[in-house]
C-alpha cells in the first residue's frame, strides 16, 4: 500500500483519548505531519474493524490500552504537492476512547506521546479538523 501518491484514498483511524480534562497526543516521527502533534492513529488493515484499528494504533503509538466508544467524526485529509498532485489522501475516522491501562510512551510512528490539558491542546498549531474533533471529544466527556 503506497501512502505517498496513492492510487486510492487510505482509511485512517484515530483514538481521541481523554481523561480528567486531558488528551493524549503524539508528535509524528514520519510524513505526513512529521514533527507535528496529532491524534494517535493509523491506517486500517485488511480484516480489521475500525474500532480494532483504534485500539491497535493507540497501543502501538502510545503504549496505552484503550476502549473505543462513540464515533466523533469522519474527515477528509488531502495534501497536494507543489504541482497540485495528490501526495497524500486519507479518510480519517475518529473515535472517543477511554484509557484502560498504561501511561503514554512513544513508539511506532510517534516520536513523543504525552498528556495535554484542554488549554495546552488549544494552543497547538493543529489542522482545523483535528482541533474540531478534539474540542468535540472534550465536549462529550464533560461531567
Amino acid at each position: 500500500m503506497r501512502r505517498e501518491y496513492p492510487d486510492q484514498p487510505l482509511i485512517g483511524v484515530g483514538a481521541i483519548i481523554i481523561e480528567a480534562d486531558r488528551i493524549v497526543l503524539v508528535k509524528r516521527g514520519h510524513p505526513p505531519l512529521a514533527g507535528e502533534w496529532s491524534i494517535p492513529g493509523g491506517v486500517l488493515e485488511v480484516g480489521e474493524t475500525l474500532r480494532e484499528t483504534a485500539v491497535r494504533e493507540a497501543r502501538e503509538e502510545t503504549g496505552l490500552k484503550v476502549e473505543p466508544g462513540e464515533l466523533l467524526g469522519v474527515f477528509d485529509r488531502v495534501l497536494r504537492d507543489d504541482a497540485g498532485r495528490t501526495q497524500y489522501h486519507y479518510v480519517l475516522i475518529d473515535f472517543l476512547c477511554r484509557r484502560i491501562a498504561g501511561q503514554p510512551q512513544p513508539a511506532g510512528d510517534a516520536a513523543e506521546a504525552r498528556w495535554f490539558t484542554k488549554e495546552e491542546a488549544a494552543k497547538l498549531p493543529l489542522p482545523k479538523d483535528t482541533a474540531e474533533v478534539i474540542r468535540l471529544g472534550f465536549e462529550k466527556t464533560k461531567p
